[in-house]
């Protein structure tokens, strides 16, 4: 194949064009994850059931959500540029928000406590659906993420050494 078929190659120019426009896909696909992280966060704090969520989890998970937010948007901003370690980073919070379904949402569905003297369920079966959704469309959004710009990592790393090829 001649350098000029090459160049008018569909896959090449679609390669090509990589160099000059942003991985857009992966970093909106970041905010959607950091979006229903928050839909999450603010659907477990918004309730107020007795003092069943005045415990050391509550604080912990608080921590993590800000550590959570910074380093998806950080990772949004590295996928920006294909940076390819930015990937690995978005396939770790996006396994850990499948594991989050197992600590706060599962023990509080499953929680008793006692509110105004009754006893309560901590979070009924429509939150606990609700927030069990959100905690998965960040994942798999986050998960989705990672992969595509791992792809999208390769395919230009492989036209650079192309392009690097035609030029010597």
């Amino acid at each position: 194949m001649s350098r000029e078929e090459l160049m008018m190659d569909e896959e090449f120019v679609r390669r090509d064009r990589m160099r000059f426009i942003k991985n857009s896909q992966s970093s909106n696909l970041c905010y959607l994850g950091i979006l229903f992280d928050v839909l999450y966060f603010v659907s477990i704090f918004k309730s107020d059931v007795g003092t069943y969520y005045y415990r050391y989890i509550i604080g912990v998970s608080i921590v993590y959500n800000l550590v959570f937010l910074l380093a998806a948007f950080l990772a949004s901003e590295g996928v920006k540029n294909y940076k390819k370690n930015y990937s690995y980073l978005l396939i770790v919070l996006g396994v850990i928000q499948f594991i989050r379904i197992m600590i706060i949402p599962m023990d509080a569905h499953s929680a008793m406590t006692l509110v105004n003297g009754v006893e309560a369920q901590v979070m009924h079966d429509g939150q606990f659906f609700k927030v069990i959704i959100y905690l998965v469309v960040s994942g798999l959004a986050l998960l989705a993420a990672g992969v595509i710009n791992m792809k999208k990592c390769k395919d230009l790393d492989e036209h650079n050494k192309a392009l690097e090829g035609m030029a010597a």
